[in-house]
């Protein structure tokens, strides 16, 4: 007579920790840090305090679109107009929740759901999908909160070491105040080619010509917000 083979239970996977999520953003942090300092230090040359750079970059929190707004505020837009501005170039943010929404399979706290949610930004998105997609019963929340805070932390601090290094960097290498000049110009350019990839063609051609219309209504504006924003 065979003996029964014995019953195994297997235990239930592992959800994955804050400590893994912190992990997992490395490679977002490394890719944060330049592009804050170059903000915090833009900042500063344009007029703004660090402790308004760094405002911009706990509160806002929205990557390129600081360029913009602080270039805009520098340039005599009003707070109202940059801000619309601002919200235009993001909007893509609101479908960012109900899209990793759809993906959870686990109940959510509305707590932690609102910390999270808070630094959703484009990179900390495309991890989270791939996290769904790849293993989505090792999700958790804490993994999220872990991934974001410190993507956040790092945009944060990359913005204070850029502002507190201030016009003296700027004094000793005029390189960098240089390529701070183009630096809009160039974002405008990186969205334009992204558009260019994906075929939208009305866009591309709606915003060069809004960017072009800039630069006939302000042609002695130093700086390019007027042309960033008409492409916007």
């Amino acid at each position: 007579m065979e003996n029964p083979a014995p019953l195994t239970c297997a235990l239930p996977e592992r959800v994955a920790t804050v400590g893994e999520g912190v992990k997992d953003s490395l490679p977002i942090v490394i890719s944060y840090l330049p592009v804050a300092f170059a903000f915090g230090l833009n900042a500063t040359r344009l007029g703004f305090t660090p402790l308004e750079s760094l405002f911009f970059s706990c509160i806002i929190y929205a990557g390129a679109s600081q360029f913009v707004i602080t270039a805009m505020l520098a340039a005599g837009s009003s707070l109202w107009v940059a801000a619309l501005t601002v919200m235009a170039m993001d909007v893509r943010h609101v479908l960012y929740g109900p899209s990793l929404r759809s993906r959870i399979r686990s109940a959510l706290d509305k707590k932690k759901t609102a910390l999270w949610a808070f630094g959703l930004t484009d990179e900390v998105f495309a991890a989270a999908t791939a996290r769904l997609v790849r293993d989505n019963r090792r999700w958790s929340e804490n993994w999220m909160l872990g991934l974001a805070f410190t993507s956040w932390a790092s945009w944060v601090c990359g913005t204070l070491a850029g502002a507190r290094s201030g016009n003296g960097l700027l004094v000793d290498y005029p390189a960098v105040e240089a390529a701070l000049g183009f630096m809009l110009p160039a974002l405008f350019m990186s969205f334009l080619l992204a558009s260019f990839q994906r075929q939208q063609s009305l866009c591309v051609t709606a915003a060069l010509a809004g960017a072009l219309g800039g630069i006939l209504l302000f042609p002695f504006r130093r700086r390019s917000s007027p042309e960033l924003s008409a492409g916007v």
